[in-house]
């Protein structure tokens, strides 16, 4: 009795010294809400349309004067055929190197030319590519409706199209991407929600223009009375000179495409522009007025052999149908938001966060292909540029650094799928090209089955920082989520996989002692920095690169740690020891003087100081190297310092990057960051890859905006983590609160996570931080900077307790919640 007693009276103390401190918790869904996308007049355009999916299926809602057009595509649906020539005419690394290195002037040399042409012949296919799935047309007659606008609810991923008609009425068309299944959802309601008549005289489908001639033509299926249009593509898996497309093959894709509205459809012919009678197309009819409006569009994809090749079942629209699927869908999207939220002081930066998470939630999910460059939506040409694959030198990582401090770790198992699918063809790569044990990642891959390198030029191809790069996005879901099952089970084989190769790598006679190097150290040679200048002629500027040594140190360090958590040290001992021999022998990061800052880091050795840089090289030892940071020495915090006031960077690949790797040493500026932002944005709220400045790649004929009408850039998503590192940082362990937060800004955040699976939430008001809860989801030691030094308390399920030490260091037990107080 007295036990119960005492711990009643404990938890009662708990919540209400909680409920003291921390205030009303946030309602991140209707934060959200006040963020919606507003567009007031006709989007004609891909990127003015409002963005929807769920994670598999992406569509855009553009507008025009007399139409509602949306473009759908799909992280499944690929081009997949692929390009896998001159395998033997490629040799190996070993003839490649000795061949080069005898080489006096590599830009001069036809053997080298030629072999580069060689080496990239395979990528210079159109294929694979993300393949659009098609388009729908929902036309109206303008003298009774006028286009006015469309607004984009993102906490809901409710669409709503605002129409004016003749009579002064406001209707609405609301669509909805169906979160559990690949189906678009629309219907036509007043401002009330309530279902209006139909104003749309015709629904159109069609193909996407391009559609490759060599495809076997697509097939349609209508049924009038149902009021259904659907096409069907396959797609071969085979290159052209190879595919029968009599007989087919049984690797081959398909999708199917297909609209059901809620009543029939018709055929009517028109009087075209040359006075001449016209009938419409194929997939293209009349839609009766009158009656209520709803739709439903569907998206198969999938083996050619499976999708089907008749009438698909389709689920009836009926206003009854919308509601049901909305409310799923609606608490879907609340699930999601409810994982963490943010209440900032900064308007726009607030709307940042929801934004860019309101995007990553539409563009990737678990069990779908993991988006490439850029993401589920495509039409036409665009979302294809560099194959829209997936570039292994950020691109591919990037969307996914915020995916765990937002507290959406289950954002990052469709890169986790990524690397796994990816292994076979990296350790064929290794043993076959290098003949080295483990695995060696390529520059660029395909979503696609794979036997050699897709990349394998010896300029970005060679790229070392690209293996430890991989597998990082493993260890930082282990060391945030805790989950030792995912450990084991998913993130050790490949980290370790990657780890033999740099072992093996760096213990080449080539990379260690000789006349070459006259050091006891062992080198990342040869190799080529991130986006700067290939292979040079004696390999001046490939050799010991910093993002090379700062990436390869962090995923040895990371096998150390996982070898201690799941008990593998024995076994594992030698690769240990070839790590500790190798640490011990480590390369000194590459530094230079500039005549303004003083001493920087540059990217790679004999670098000058004046180089304008597309990837924001000099600092990844700050992030993702996660080596130097707010607790780096007095020396080490200047240097960076340093660097961080003199590097330039051309613009394209910074706009995550560069903030972050200020904000992890507290300097970035929020006012410049959001200015850079808003350079970025485009009409549908996406922020694209913007060029800066001219003097590396760019010059002053260099259309500043080229990259925008590439695709939605699926990497940029990643803003929200350049925030939460303002608001929270703990990638060495120690949780620090607001470290680059402005006093004069008020803030609050809930669940944000942190290392070591504690979920964080604070809050900030008039320059001080007044509340802290920590939530321990596996019981393991929490390491707390207290932000007003070694006073205050704690209160846990044991009572309250005093605070004596700047850093509170605390052993939690699973789903322990702490409350820190002043």
């Amino acid at each position: 009795m007295y036990r119960s007693f005492c711990t009643l009276f404990l938890l009662v103390f708990f919540q209400a010294g909680y409920a003291q401190t921390t205030g009303a918790p946030l309602q991140p869904v209707a934060i959200a809400a006040k963020h919606a996308i507003v567009y007031n007049k006709p989007a004609p355009d891909f990127f003015e349309g409002a963005l929807l999916g769920n994670g598999g299926m992406g569509v855009v809602v553009t507008t025009r004067p007399d139409a509602v057009v949306l473009y759908f595509g799909h992280n499944n649906v690929w081009d997949i055929r692929i390009a896998e020539n001159n395998r033997e005419a490629l040799h190996d690394f070993n003839y490649v190197f000795n061949k080069v290195k005898d080489i006096p002037d590599l830009d001069g040399d036809t053997w080298y030319q030629q072999y580069k042409t060689l080496a990239v012949e395979n990528y210079r296919q159109p294929y694979p590519r993300p393949f659009p799935c098609g388009s729908l047309v929902l036309g109206f007659d303008r003298r009774i409706a006028e286009l006015i606008g469309h607004t984009l609810d993102i906490s809901t991923g409710v669409c709503r199209v605002q129409l004016l008609q003749a009579d002064k009425k406001t209707v609405y068309l609301e669509l909805f991407t169906n979160m559990k299944s690949d189906q678009l959802q629309m219907q036509l309601v007043d401002a009330a929600g309530k279902p209006v008549p139909n104003i749309f005289n015709r629904v159109k489908m069609m193909a996407d223009p391009s559609t490759p001639a060599e495809f076997p033509k697509y097939t349609t299926v209508t049924d009038l009375a149902a009021g259904i249009l659907s096409f069907r593509q396959t797609m071969p898996s085979q290159e052209p000179k190879k595919y029968n497309p009599v007989t087919g093959d049984s690797r081959d894709k398909a999708f199917r495409l297909s609209v059901q509205v809620n009543g029939p459809l018709s055929k009517k012919s028109r009087i075209n522009w040359s006075g001449n009678p016209e009938e419409m197309a194929p997939l293209e009819a009349a839609v009766a007025t009158g009656s209520s409006f709803q739709a439903v569009v569907s998206l198969q994809e999938g083996l050619n052999t499976v999708v089907s090749k008749d009438m698909p079942a389709l689920p009836s629209p009926s206003a009854k149908l919308y509601q049901q699927v909305a409310a799923e869908s609606r608490q879907i999207w609340s699930d999601y938001w409810n994982k963490s939220a943010v209440k900032l002081g900064d308007d726009f930066l607030e709307e940042t966060w929801y934004r860019n998470l309101y995007f990553l939630n539409c563009a990737a999910k678990e069990g779908v292909t993991c988006p490439g460059l850029f993401a589920n939506w495509s039409y036409n040409k665009i979302g294809t540029a560099w194959h829209g694959d997936y570039h292994m030198n950020y691109n591919t990582q990037q969307p996914f650094w915020g995916t765990f401090s937002s507290n959406h770790t289950e954002k990052n198992l469709p890169y986790v799928q990524l690397i796994e699918a990816l292994m076979p063809v990296s350790r064929n790569w290794a043993q076959e090209y290098y003949h080295l044990p483990g695995a060696y990642f390529p520059h660029s891959a395909f979503p696609v089955a794979m036997t050699m390198n897709p990349y394998p030029v010896p300029d970005w191809g060679w790229e070392v920082c690209e293996t430890p790069w991989a597998v990082q996005g493993l260890w930082w879901h282990y060391i945030y989520s805790g989950d030792t099952t995912f450990l084991r089970n998913r993130a050790y084989e490949p980290i370790k996989a990657a780890v033999e190769f740099l072992v093996a790598y760096m213990k080449r006679p080539d990379a260690h002692g000789g006349n070459r190097w006259k050091d006891d150290r062992y080198h990342i040679f040869p190799t080529v920095p991130p986006e700067l200048y290939g292979l040079r002629t004696g390999f001046k500027y490939n050799y010991d690169c910093t993002v090379d040594l700062t990436l390869t140190k962090f995923i040895f360090r990371a096998f150390e740690q996982a070898t201690h958590v799941m008990g593998t040290n024995a076994q594992e001992q030698t690769l240990l020891a070839d790590i500790k021999d190798i640490l011990a022998h480590y390369p000194a990061y590459p530094t230079a003087m500039s005549g303004k800052y003083g001493k920087v880091l540059v990217s790679v050795p004999e670098e000058h100081d004046q180089v304008v840089y597309n990837l924001p090289n000099p600092l990844v030892t700050v992030f993702p190297g996660e080596e130097h940071g707010l607790d780096s020495p007095a020396d080490t915090a200047q240097l960076l310092n340093n660097t961080l006031l003199h590097q330039q960077n051309e613009g394209g690949n910074d706009l995550v990057m560069q903030p972050l790797q200020a904000a992890r040493i507290g300097k970035l500026d929020l006012d410049r960051f959001s200015r850079q932002v808003r350079y970025s944005l485009l009409p549908n709220g996406t922020a694209t890859d913007m060029v800066m400045q001219t003097g590396g790649r760019y010059n002053d004929q260099t259309a500043f905006d080229y990259m925008s009408h590439m695709g939605i850039w699926f990497e940029n998503f990643a803003l929200p983590a350049v925030i939460n590192e303002c608001l929270m940082q703990s990638y060495n362990g120690t949780i620090r609160l607001f470290p680059n937060w402005p006093k004069e800004k008020d803030a609050s955040f809930n669940n944000l996570r942190a290392v070591g699976a504690f979920l964080i939430s604070s809050q900030q008001k008039q320059g001080k931080i007044t509340s802290i809860k920590i939530r321990s989801e596996k019981g393991n030691t929490l390491r707390i900077l207290i932000p007003w030094g070694s006073k205050g308390s704690y209160v846990n399920a044991k009572g309250k307790h005093p605070i004596n030490k700047d850093i509170l260091e605390l052993k939690t037990s699973p789903g322990e919640e702490v409350v820190v107080s002043f």
